[in-house]
């Protein structure tokens, strides 16, 4: 059995040994530590590996130590602005103000600017967080100050809490809940960690997931507002094209009276989808719902929990109920997806399917030799594609649908239309690929899954549609 322990350990020699000696008392294998001074000065991340009744024993011992965190969300820090005379000895009577409240002073700046008075920005450490109202209230018997937004994304005030009110921060961004920051700081820490590895710095990896959480926030509720457009296959067939500002497109293919969708976006913007579909499909809610995916990743797989039949490949039907019960799907078997992930599952609220709800039509191709492999047809209304599915350049599992009769290609994210993205998409497109380090499983593998898709295409004008950006018309000549 693993567990993560977030401690918080006080800032001297020994502080560590002290807690392996703790674990190795209790025959518990410690398989990962990450501390990072110039981050946060106290909080240490320990995985563990033990038996259940081992790994309780330990939380008992590190509770008696105090090493474990059980108070930190009733701690902040607050960054405070004070305009005072720039005359000798003037700072000294905020400073024992402070002194008089006792707060600890995390972080001090302060600059002549060629005028009479001088800003000092000051982080007090607060304990109490109703004892500012008071600190507040005399210091400005004392001169004009100023309360500043506590930002970590853009500079790190104090290195001691930093990460549970970062990861406060997040949830707040992102709209969801307080009871997911234990998990959520864990993955971050993860993230940082793995990346940190890779050469990039530590703040740049919290700014990406900060700015990250901050896209998918705004964009909930009346400010989301995704392009849609509607595109006419026949004269009894349509394609409506759904583009949400963040995670994949969704494709509602209407034909000879019904309808089935293709990939479903996030599942934090599920009542906001809904009502996109009601009123592109006033019998949404009574008919029978049916979606085809075109890969496991989880900006496609958000809402899959509202259809009552999924179609999928072999491979993604397996990553799919692999998470269904608990286990890992194929990105978070990737070493450095996993973190990004995880941070996006808990942001998005992303909830696994029922197994008994996807369908695979057509059977498993073992030892895969081409970038593209032929695995079957699917067929729906007047529409008749021939199905491939690639090697796993991507992602393991995704597929490609090409009808050759309506020259008419969905191709997921093996090829998607970068020149068509919004302004809104293409900032969000480009925070994966930085804490994920690509998006791709095998960049090289995928841009040869690209190109295959192209030479696959016959003579005739092509509507190309990526799972990001709009529609592409590809012309091929004889």
């Amino acid at each position: 059995m693993k567990k993560t322990y977030v401690t918080s350990m006080p800032n001297h020699i020994g502080a560590f040994l002290k807690a392996s000696k703790c674990f190795s008392a209790l025959g518990i294998n410690i398989t990962r530590v990450s501390y990072n001074k110039a981050v946060d000065s106290h909080t240490l991340f320990i995985d563990a590996e033990g038996t259940e009744e081992q790994l309780k024993k330990a939380d008992v011992e590190l509770e008696k130590i105090g090493y474990l965190q059980s108070n930190a969300n009733k701690t902040s820090v607050v960054l405070i602005e004070f305009c005072l005379e720039d005359v000798p000895g003037s700072v000294t009577s905020v400073l024992t103000l402070i002194n008089d409240f006792n707060f600890n002073i995390s972080y001090i700046s302060s600059q002549e600017n060629g005028t009479d008075y001088q800003y000092f920005k000051m982080g007090l450490y607060v304990e109490d967080v109703d004892k500012i109202t008071a600190f507040l209230t005399e210091a400005e018997k004392l001169c004009r100050v100023r309360v500043i937004d506590y930002n970590s994304s853009e500079k790190v005030y104090d290195n001691s809490i930093f990460y549970s009110n970062y990861v406060m921060g997040l949830a707040k961004s992102a709209g969801v809940s307080d009871d997911v920051s234990r998990e959520l700081l864990v993955h971050v820490n993860l993230a940082m960690q793995t990346l940190d590895e890779q050469g990039m710095s530590p703040y740049r990896t919290f700014d990406s997931i900060s700015k990250f959480a901050e896209l998918l926030g705004v964009s909930k509720g009346k400010a989301f507002m995704p392009r849609i457009s509607k595109h006419k296959i026949t004269d009894r067939t349509e394609i409506i094209l759904i583009e949400p500002p963040c995670g994949s497109n969704t494709l509602i293919i209407k034909s000879d009276g019904r309808f089935l969708f293709v990939d479903s976006g996030y599942a934090c913007y599920r009542d906001e989808m809904i009502e996109i579909f009601k009123k592109e499909l006033p019998d949404f809610e009574n008919e029978r719902k049916t979606i085809l995916v075109t890969h496991a990743d989880v900006d496609h797989c958000g809402l899959l929990p509202l259809f009552d039949e999924i179609i999928a490949s072999e491979k993604t039907a397996l990553c799919l109920k692999s998470e269904y019960l608990g286990n890992d799907g194929y990105r978070e078997k990737n070493p450095l997806h996993k973190p990004y992930i995880n941070i996006c599952k808990i942001l998005t609220s992303y909830k696994p399917t029922e197994p008994k709800k996807i369908k695979s039509l057509w059977k498993e191709q073992d030892n895969l030799t081409e970038p593209l492999t032929q695995i079957g047809f699917f067929d729906f209304g007047e529409m008749h594609f021939e199905v491939y599915e690639g090697k796993g350049g991507h992602l393991p599992g995704e597929i490609v649908l090409i009808d050759y009769i309506h020259h008419v290609a969905l191709t997921g994210d093996i090829y998607i239309n970068v020149h068509g993205l919004t302004k809104e998409q293409a900032e969000y497109n480009q925070y994966a690929p930085i804490l994920m380090t690509s998006v791709d499983t095998d960049p090289k593998l995928c841009a040869e899954e690209r190109a295959a898709v192209m030479q696959r295409l016959g003579v005739g004008q092509w509507q190309i549609f990526g799972a990001h950006g709009f529609k592409k018309d590809y012309s091929v000549n004889s």
